[in-house]
């Protein structure tokens, strides 16, 4: 098979701790450009995999390249949507991270350009690989679970809002907050572990509370600490998020938090079905119990490396034009909900069925 050639765009955290790692290991894969707008960021990225051939600092350089077969967009939630429009246009594949972009109408406008070019667009829900996350829609599709009639999921910490001040905490720049951060995993693997769920109604609250006042902002740890500016900076987005939704399959409801004055972390779904229910603690394994037996059981399995697996199935798509799990086309009712939770928190009020 020989090796597609490709271009990554941005190389902050998500690239360097994710998905370069995960090229290390890959075979069929050339990385001729690493891309970032502060060229020490990519030259970095060089020193640390030598596999990468070159480094540049304006991207369109890579999409002008006729070598260059696919992209992968590991840029900031706002430039997804530039970025990725401007590669699909000049013919390159995308692997995009999560979440699509800043909102639902512009995904929509890059799943329309990528199927009406025939290019693949993936999008890094990256849940979708996790082996629990595979198995648990394994059981619920083959009735192990019986009829699931509800799911709760919780992604609450303590005191850990992330680069307070900086793109983070910028709606402009984010999208949002907690829910665009870390519910998109959380509602995106449900919705996948429940294969094909159509949304009915929803309701939604949001809070932002415990950083009004960034310079008096207390926290025992901070990711993305190096990118704070709480001198100059903004703090416009959700620090907690709760909800219900109701789908035709089973409803959720939901409580997540960046930042609370309750010292726990609370990092699980559940799902609750009248043949079993399963209990999956977050990037980690499952807890099964038998309705029948009431016996409990934890299963064993390896858990492969999820972003080598989503990368490695990117690239076969490429190959194969087969669209696979984390294709735009999956992915995008999770970008509605999203979106449609954001304006019924926003409008203090119930939205249902085509105003979602």
């Amino acid at each position: 098979m020989q090796a597609i050639t490709v271009a990554v765009i941005g190389c902050g955290r998500i690239a360097r701790n994710a998905h370069f790692p995960a090229f290390a290991k890959m075979e069929g894969i050339r990385i001729k450009y690493a891309c970032d707008l502060l060229p020490e960021k990519a030259e970095a990225i060089r020193q640390d995999f030598p596999f990468v051939e070159q480094t540049i600092t304006d991207y369109h350089v890579a999409l002008q390249d006729p070598e260059v077969q696919a992209v992968f967009v590991l840029t900031p939630n706002a430039a997804h949507y530039t970025v990725t429009m401007d590669a699909l246009r000049a013919g390159k594949h995308v692997m995009c991270e999560k979440p699509i972009t800043v909102n639902y109408a512009l995904s929509k406008e890059m799943a329309d350009e990528a199927n009406r070019r025939g290019l693949m667009l993936n999008i890094g829900v990256c849940n979708r690989y996790h082996r629990s996350v595979e198995l648990l829609e394994q059981m619920n599709r083959e009735g192990k679970l019986g009829r699931v009639y509800h799911v709760y999921c919780s992604f609450r910490s303590f005191r850990s809002i992330p680069g307070l001040g900086g793109a983070f905490t910028d709606k402009a720049q984010s999208g949002g907050g907690v829910l665009i951060d870390w519910g998109v995993h959380f509602l995106d693997l449900i919705l996948y572990v429940l294969g094909g769920a159509r949304l009915e109604t929803l309701t939604c609250d949001a809070y932002s509370e415990m950083a009004k006042d960034m310079k008096a902002y207390k926290y025992t740890s901070m990711w993305a600490e190096d990118t704070k500016d709480v001198e100059h900076g903004v703090n416009d987005v959700d620090d907690f998020i709760t909800g219900h939704i109701r789908t035709n399959k089973a409803s959720i409801s939901f409580n997540g938090a960046w930042a609370q004055n309750v010292k726990q972390n609370e990092m699980f779904i559940d799902f609750l079905g009248d043949k079993g229910g399963a209990r999956l603690d977050y990037g980690k394994k499952f807890t099964f119990t038998d309705g029948e037996t009431l016996t409990e059981e934890t299963p064993e399995y390896d858990i492969p490396n999820m972003y080598r697996a989503e990368d490695t199935d990117f690239l076969s798509s490429v190959q194969s034009g087969v669209k696979n799990r984390n294709h735009i086309d999956f992915v995008l009712e999770s970008a509605r909900l999203l979106d449609a939770l954001y304006r019924s928190a926003a409008q203090r009020r119930e939205l249902r069925g085509d105003e979602i």
